[in-house]
């Protein structure tokens, strides 16, 4: 089984340009996202790290840092795109392709493990991490709800076999005599989606085909594209752990945000093996 961990770095960025170079706590975003990921595959066989970028100067970092690069088009329309085309550069195809965001440098390194063990374990279509959220951050997800209605991906899914059933921006499933659910357990049965993915080689190239679909569309989630045209997207439950949860860097301000959380929780890297 050949796994390889494939971060695409776009140079440009309408809101953030050069984002992938940008300092955070002393080193750059593409930096840190690298480290991770090897971190992630430390210890485990046939585990590569590579690179998919657009620009020169990208690539003159990836040499410094001694990790490998592939030029991909700037054109590409998304993420899964780069990724896809840089795997076709590659002779020794991999089995599992893990699209690393390059722009989340706190994600933590055992997400990534759990995703390649799980595929390793059960080959599937995809796979994605999903984490159970207590009361707590289930009141603080509606709160936000309020305020901006599409934040927050939330999953259904077969907790046996991990097969999702469904993603939605609403909050699933609904749920009668909550309170008497909230006496039982700490946790809801609420699950948040991380948005991590992880391809089988024939489902990458055929995703990349497909057109967008129906409820990808109204719901603004790409996964769904796999469940409506019938592919599975095995779901692999993580935990946060106390960790700070924070999504894509896009901004002055969540550069500032990952600092401070840097600084007050320390760096990611195998100690969260």
């Amino acid at each position: 089984m050949k796994t390889v961990i494939v971060i695409p770095a776009r140079y440009a960025s309408t809101r953030l340009p050069g984002k992938p170079l940008v300092m955070i706590s002393g080193q750059t975003m593409l930096q840190r996202v690298v480290s991770l990921s090897r971190a992630a595959a430390d210890g485990l066989k046939n585990v590569s790290v590579v690179v998919a970028t657009d620009d020169d100067r990208i690539t003159q970092h990836c040499h410094e840092m001694g990790v490998t690069s592939l030029m991909t088009p700037p054109e590409s329309p998304s993420g899964t795109d780069r990724v896809a085309e840089a795997v076709r550069q590659m002779k020794d195809k991999p089995d599992f392709i893990l699209n690393m965001q390059g722009d989340a440098p706190l994600t933590p390194p055992d997400f990534l493990r759990a995703m390649i063990e799980a595929f390793t374990a059960l080959p599937c279509d995809a796979v994605t991490p999903v984490t159970q959220l207590t009361w707590e951050q289930l009141d603080k997800l509606r709160q936000n709800k309020l305020v901006t209605p599409f934040s927050g991906t939330t999953a259904t899914f077969d907790e046996q076999t991990g097969n999702a059933y469904w993603f939605s921006k609403n909050i699933i499933p609904a749920m009668r005599k909550e309170n008497d659910l909230r006496k039982q357990s700490d946790k809801s049965p609420i699950f948040r989606h991380i948005g991590l993915y992880g391809y089988s080689l024939d489902m990458l190239e055929k995703y990349i085909t497909l057109p967008e679909s129906k409820f990808e569309k109204l719901e603004g989630l790409e996964q769904l594209r796999l469940l409506e045209n019938g592919y599975t997207i095995r779901c692999v439950p993580v935990d946060f752990k106390g960790r700070a949860n924070m999504s894509g860097i896009d901004s002055p301000e969540d550069i500032a945000r990952a600092e401070e959380l840097i600084a007050k929780q320390g760096e990611r890297g195998s100690d969260s093996i």
